[in-house]
């Protein structure tokens, strides 16, 4: 396919929200609020996105992971821009995001500060096992009703 310079903001933002996050592939970089904002002029595509927290490792594959969706879709010049300020937080999440995130087996962020539920077995009789999870964005969780372990999603 070949961009035309018509490209629109909103067929950028579609085409983005299906680039998944690399460490959660359910979930896009757009429900995740990874990326901030876009503008188009012409041909010419600016992306500004915010990495979950400082030093992500994964804002490398997602910087690529964009430029290759949209170089797939013809879009001819692509300029990504980190942005630092204001910080990435849970806030950030869509609504399709959070949902993602439970059907796939880790807790969504909640205000107080800790899962409401198991997202396997929905049961409320969770506890923490550790303040640390297969990534520094989760903790480690574990269902007292089904014993299944759970990452959960930290507010930040």
């Amino acid at each position: 396919m070949t961009a035309s310079a018509n490209i629109s903001e909103a067929q950028v933002w579609t085409w983005l929200d299906a680039v998944p996050d690399p460490e959660i592939p359910v979930i896009s970089v757009v429900d995740l609020g990874v990326v901030r904002a876009v503008s188009v002029s012409g041909d010419y595509v600016k992306i500004i996105i915010t990495p979950t927290y400082s030093g992500c490792p994964a804002m490398a594959v997602i910087a690529m992971d964009i430029e290759t969706a949209l170089a797939k879709q013809g879009v001819p010049s692509v300029h990504l821009k980190t942005q630092i300020a204001p910080a990435w937080t849970t806030d950030w999440l869509s609504e399709k995001g959070r949902a993602r995130l439970e059907s796939y087996g880790i807790a969504p962020p909640q205000a107080s500060g800790g899962p409401d539920r198991c997202p396997q077995c929905k049961s409320q009789a969770v506890e923490r096992v550790s303040q640390f999870g297969s990534t520094p964005c989760k903790a480690q969780w574990r269902c007292t009703d089904c014993l299944e372990p759970f990452d959960y999603f930290k507010c930040i």
